[in-house]
């Protein structure tokens, strides 16, 4: 695997001070990060993952795989395959609606690099569950505004874009980007989600590791040249992260400072990709600098605050996840539960000195008693995929109180399960860090059977 050259804090002009002020602030602020690099003059200068997530392991990108997708769109058009000015509905004319309004003949590639499609509402409301032809739905919605003066939030634009480049190319997007991207940055098996028709996503479901989001971030502080060679076309940087369309004005957000080509404007000159749960690639032009960050948090902005409170002035070691510590006890009972909202029926747990499993129905989660154990679970919080997993265990023997905590180590999920006892009754409590859905859920108390 290609590595970014390594150096200190100090021989790049940071004060190393500042960096541990910044990871001391997210701390005491409850931000929970999973990863880190800071690169500086194309050094990485600082790198953390804290424990059981590791340097080797994927990490989920959600919203983030959208400027992966940009900057595919931005080979594309050198290649001579589109344009930014071509008209959407002109590579679907089959899926088009009978009627094609005039603001949605009027969109092009350029308004959904931009998201600013015309759309009151994001198209992706229910699509999953409406049909399997992401593109046919997209094409139907309503467009009350004419395209390019009305930003919103579009992931199924971003999916558009992948979609188009599949029908120009003949390829996944993946597949398109590796010879292109991937390969020359030395990013290997990445992996990316696709539609039920065989789409890869293009807006969210990229999964790689947090070098490569500073690899990905160092490419475009170096205006799309790596190693010397050009990578993306001459003004393609330029034109992806500055700002062409307004998406609010509040002087304190960094939701507010302008839209480019699927990249965030931020305060003080930076710009970003960022993804669900906090997965942020932070570019700093001024001071030549690339932050990578994975994480599973929902204060967003309360990371990129202490970005720029903390770590921004320092400019001119594996750390461990908390985990419950603690020895195990022999223990082994099953439970039942009546019928719930969860459709849960049934708990097993079994636990030594060593070692934590608790079976949920067919689901099997386990941990390690003051060590994180690996494993894979498919439990449906997670919908319904394998993922893989380590998980830490401890009795509260004060409180007859089992704690479960297990992370899923390719994204940014963390689950906690309580099991407290009360004579020949277990109370199942069960929550999640971060969610798109609820994050915690109703107590379940089941009964002990003989």
């Amino acid at each position: 695997m290609i590595s970014l050259p390594r150096s200190t804090p100090e021989a790049q002009g940071v004060d190393s001070a500042g960096i541990a002020a910044f990871l001391a602030a997210c701390a005491s602020s409850g931000l929970e990060l999973h990863s880190l690099m800071l690169v500086r003059h194309g050094f990485v200068i600082a790198e953390s993952w804290w424990h059981p997530y590791s340097s080797d392991k994927r990490h989920m990108l959600f919203s983030l795989s959208k400027s992966f997708t940009a900057t595919a769109i931005g080979l594309a058009v050198a290649e001579g395959r589109l344009s930014l000015g071509d008209k959407v509905a002109s590579f679907f004319p089959e899926k088009a609606p009978a009627h094609v309004s005039e603001n949605l003949a009027a969109m092009c590639v350029h308004d959904l690099l931009t998201m600013s499609t015309g759309h009151a509402v994001e198209p992706m409301s229910g699509l999953r569950a409406e049909t399997n032809d992401w593109v046919a739905s997209f094409l139907t919605a309503d467009v009350p505004h004419a395209p390019g003066t009305h930003f919103l939030y579009n992931s199924l634009a971003t999916y558009m874009l992948s979609a188009i480049l599949q029908k120009l190319t003949g390829e996944r997007l993946l597949d398109y980007l590796t010879p292109r991207l991937f390969v020359p940055l030395g990013i290997e098996n990445p992996t990316w989600e696709q539609c039920p028709l065989g789409i890869d996503t293009g807006g969210w479901g990229l999964s790689v590791r947090t070098e490569d989001i500073a690899k990905f971030g160092q490419l475009y502080l170096s205006d799309g040249l790596w190693n010397g060679v050009r990578l993306l076309p001459e003004g393609w940087v330029e034109s992806a992260t500055k700002k062409h369309i307004a998406n609010g004005d509040d002087p304190h957000s960094d939701w507010a400072q302008g839209y480019g080509f699927q990249f965030w404007r931020c305060r003080h000159g930076a710009y970003r990709g960022d993804g669900a749960f906090g997965q942020f690639c932070i570019v700093f032009p001024e001071q030549g600098a690339v932050l990578a960050i994975t994480s599973g948090l929902k204060d967003m902005q309360g990371v990129l605050n202490h970005v720029w409170a903390s770590l921004l002035p320092t400019f001119g070691g594996q750390r461990e996840l908390q985990k419950p510590v603690g020895a195990g006890r022999i223990f082994s009972a099953t439970y039942s539960f009546p019928e719930n909202d969860q459709g849960l029926s049934q708990l097993q747990i079994h636990s030594d000195e060593e070692r934590l499993t608790l079976s949920v129905d067919e689901h099997t989660l386990i941990g390690g008693f003051g060590v994180w154990l690996p494993g894979e679970t498919s439990f449906r919080q997670w919908h319904g995929k394998p993922h893989k997993t380590a998980g830490a265990a401890t009795w509260d023997q004060a409180q007859n109180t089992l704690i479960l905590r297990l992370c899923s180590i390719e994204t940014p999920f963390i689950a906690e399960a309580i099991c407290e006892f009360e004579g020949e009754c277990v109370t199942l409590r069960y929550s999640l860090n971060a969610s798109f859905g609820p994050t915690e859920f109703a107590p379940l108390v089941g009964q002990k059977l003989a």
